[in-house]
């Protein structure tokens, strides 16, 4: 298997440390499930780097950080659910964006985005039943829960991506 680029690896490393992090302060004003702070760097990971690194990354965080810190929890297994989509969100973003790279960020974001929320839910769903509870409502809410963090995303990550794309350029003209 083909290594990730010291320039990846290095990036993964600083916005897996980032979406593990952030979590924690918006969870000191009751704002973490809301917003949900850790699909923030992880979003814009996959526009910065290749798919293997960014799905690595995205699938591991959500685990460690329920393993470490106890956010996301084990059970419900939100932290497995978090994992799942995250990484197939990241695949996704970091494969359409390296192949179209003048595309525009909401272009790709807002149907992954769309698309990891029915995964989620979907699980949810699923969970629900197997455990007796109300699949339905469990569902409805874990698709409303997350819109504000939705929200927050698509107006944030096109910026930061403009702003990374615009310093890439400035340091190629640089060199």
């Amino acid at each position: 298997m083909k290594q990730l680029p010291i320039r990846d690896l290095a990036i993964c490393s600083l916005f897996g440390a980032a979406a593990w992090l952030l979590p924690l302060f918006f969870h000191l004003i009751q704002l973490g499930s809301l917003f949900m702070p850790m699909y923030l760097p992880l979003m814009v990971l996959p526009f910065m780097v290749g798919p293997r690194g960014a799905t690595l990354t995205a699938f591991l965080v959500p685990l460690l950080s329920g393993a470490v810190t106890g956010m996301p929890p084990f059970f419900p297994p939100v932290a497995v659910f978090m994992s799942l989509e995250l990484a197939v969100m990241a695949f996704i973003i970091a494969s359409v964006s390296q192949r179209w790279k003048s595309l525009h960020p909401l272009w790709v974001l807002i149907p992954t985005l769309l698309l990891g929320r029915v995964l989620h839910v979907g699980m949810v769903m699923i969970f629900s039943k197997i455990v007796d509870l109300p699949a339905r409502y469990m569902a409805a809410m874990s698709l409303l829960s997350g819109w504000p963090g939705v929200i927050l995303m698509v107006v944030v990550i096109p910026l930061i991506v403009a702003l990374e794309r615009r310093m890439h350029e400035h340091r190629e003209v640089e060199e």
